[in-house]
């Protein structure tokens, strides 16, 4: 018989709660915020009775662009990132070579390296290879955070992938190739998904790239357009509100959908 929870069970919950209201009160107010009429919204009511929807008409005129602009360099980013990183976990689970720790050791170190570092060297390469206001520039760039944690991931799932499922596909007359297509990609599809995401939110949450490596308004992702828009419109804060709650949606919309795979590849990660 279940026993019912005892009041340090009810206290947890309790303060679980106030915490999660705590965190969850800026979002609040920004969504608030976003539907208070033009002027001083920092001031306005706690809940909007009367909403309006100026300040994301504004939004989308002033940071549609650098919305897509986001969108285009963030899933560009997931995607190199998956199809560099696939093959090379893979190779590193399958392939006993001498120095595989020691070469995931060094994937590891490059997270560790500052990204002012990257981006000041990104720079001057860009300058000379054109790429310096490209969606190709900045996707590249990106990848530089998605594909080594994309490697440690896919790693650590697909060495855990059962040898004699392997060698049945191999028996079967499959070529590595087709192992890797037909087999070890479809078993991986949570830790895929799961490098892909945070591929993305990697991407669509930078900043440090975006202000380095674009020097004009052709492209602009939407955290440099935020930046901006700060100090251009602190008079219209539902129009900056609106601007913060588009940017959000996506990355929140993509974690929702995305929650069972990323518990399935920590879960799966923990058994194996």
């Amino acid at each position: 018989m279940k026993r019912p929870p005892g009041r340090g069970g009810r206290l947890s919950t309790l303060v679980g709660i106030v915490l999660l209201a705590v965190m969850l009160f800026p979002v609040y107010w920004m969504v608030n915020a976003s539907l208070q009429p033009a002027g001083n919204t920092l001031r306005g009511e706690w809940f909007p009775f009367h909403p309006d929807l100026g300040g994301y008409a504004a939004a989308l005129r002033d940071q549609g662009p650098n919305l897509l602009t986001s969108l285009v360099v963030a899933l560009g980013s997931a995607l190199l990132s998956l199809t560099l990183a696939a093959p090379a976990a893979h190779a590193l689970a399958r392939f006993r070579l001498r120095g595989t720790r020691v070469l995931l050791l060094g994937v590891l170190a490059t997270q560790a390296v500052p990204g002012i570092v990257v981006a000041n060297a990104l720079f001057g390469a860009y300058n000379d290879l054109g790429l310096l206001n490209s969606r190709l520039g900045l996707v590249l760039a990106d990848s530089t955070a998605g594909v080594p944690f994309s490697i440690v991931v896919l790693h650590a799932f697909m060495r855990g992938i059962p040898e004699e499922i392997i060698e049945a596909a191999r028996v079967d007359g499959a070529g590595r190739l087709r192992v890797f297509r037909s087999v070890v990609l479809p078993l991986s599809r949570n830790a895929l998904i799961t490098a892909g995401v945070f591929a993305f939110l990697f991407a669509w949450s930078d900043f440090l790239f975006a202000l380095t490596l674009t020097t004009t308004d052709t492209v602009r992702p939407v955290t440099l357009g935020v930046y901006q828009y700060l100090g251009a419109h602190t008079d219209h804060w539902n129009a900056v509100m609106a601007t913060g709650v588009l940017a959000s949606l996506p990355a929140a919309v993509l974690l929702v959908l995305a929650q069972r795979h990323v518990t399935g590849t920590a879960t799966g990660a923990a058994v194996k």
